[in-house]
């Protein structure tokens, strides 16, 4: 199916191209800012773990005592311009993954806007934004307009973007040369730890420059939970487990679970909006699981919140999943302290006092 469609990412490469050059020859211009500005991205659409790894960074930069916003389109959802994130807002308001970063960080500012250099200007700006003093970028690599000082560019280790093609024969937003404006190139999803001859393979096969630093980072999943009880992994195996994701990739969320126990399976697209007829199927497959052990239902942070489980007969049985991040090859430090001496000496107020973490980092 790639070669018929190549014609077509041939003239979206040019597209692209030629407006990634008019960027780089400064004709387009794009809008720095003083305080620090971090970006993560990607080249391909969907699927290398861009909340978690904002999330690693919110949490690694609250506790080293930084005020923390994240800026994203807020895709999908129906509000337009610029949304900040409230005790009340839906994802009607502001997307399914700003949400779940609202839920998560009660301290975190989150908001949402199309226009990335206007939601910058108002979160400087805003008089409820006031002290903030780093903006993370959430998916916003191809957003040229904005020059985040720190670019992190993620890429699945299952699909490197060297290895993949242009939409519409592959999955890239963008020709694999624009890896080249990442500071730092996270390989994410791997699935074990990677001695040094692994390492160098990445570094090889993804064209690191000297300029930029490369590090790997794997899924860690947590305790199942919702608002009413906590279930650890290892005790799935006493219950009746249906799985429901509307996530880019659930393959490794099932690799995952199939380690403790037998599950069902419902797959719906990425951000998919639930329906009553998608509650109705819900509800007959989770009466449908036998009944010599509890059922439970298992979703991912993202399709709980879409999934409004207050409102199903069964709601008090569906948890979520929490990935965490985690940095491989003893770089976890080094990688810490790169995010951290970057945000130090672009910060507006170079006198925050080092938090404990910090000093060993």
């Amino acid at each position: 199916m790639i070669y018929p469609l190549l014609p077509i990412a041939i003239a979206y490469d040019a597209v692209t191209s030629i407006r990634n050059l008019l960027y780089d020859h400064g004709i387009l211009a794009s809008q720095a800012y003083d305080l620090p500005v971090i970006c993560i991205g990607n080249l391909a659409v969907g699927g290398t773990g861009k909340t978690p790894h904002t999330e690693y960074l919110v949490r690694l930069l609250q506790a080293n005592g930084y005020h923390v916003a994240v800026l994203s389109r807020g895709y999908k959802r129906k509000t337009k311009g610029f949304v900040m994130a409230t005790e009340c807002s839906t994802i009607a308001d502001i997307g399914d993954e700003p949400l779940q970063l609202a839920r998560k960080f009660p301290d975190l500012v989150v908001a949402v806007d199309e226009d990335r250099c206007d939601g910058i200007q108002r979160l400087v700006t805003g008089t409820a934004t006031a002290g903030i003093d780093v903006i993370l970028l959430d998916d916003a690599f191809q957003h040229r307009r904005v020059a985040a000082g720190l670019n992190i560019l993620l890429t699945d280790s299952h699909r490197l973007y060297t290895r993949d093609y242009l939409l519409p024969a592959g999955r890239l937003r963008e020709n694999r040369r624009g890896g080249r404006r990442a500071d730092i190139v996270v390989v994410t999803k791997l699935d074990h730890e990677l001695n040094d001859h692994d390492a160098y393979r990445y570094y090889e096969a993804l064209d690191i420059r000297s300029n930029q630093d490369i590090y790997f980072t794997r899924f860690h999943y947590g305790n199942l939970y919702n608002k009413y009880k906590e279930i650890a992994l290892a005790d799935l195996e006493h219950y009746n487990v249906l799985l429901v994701t509307g996530i880019a990739n659930p393959r490794p969320l099932e690799r995952e679970l199939s380690k403790y126990t037998q599950f069902s399976i419902m797959r719906y697209a990425d951000h998919h909006a639930f329906s009553d007829n998608d509650y109705t199927m819900m509800q007959r497959e989770y009466e449908a699981l036998g009944t010599d052990k509890p059922r439970i239902v298992v979703t991912t942070e993202k399709d709980m919140a879409r999934l409004q489980p207050d409102g199903m007969a069964f709601g008090k049985e569906i948890y979520a999943l929490p990935i965490e991040v985690e940095v491989l090859h003893n770089e976890k430090d080094m990688f810490n302290q790169q995010i951290l001496d970057y945000v130090r000496t672009n910060s507006r107020n170079r006198t925050i006092p080092q938090a404990e973490d910090d000093k060993q980092a």
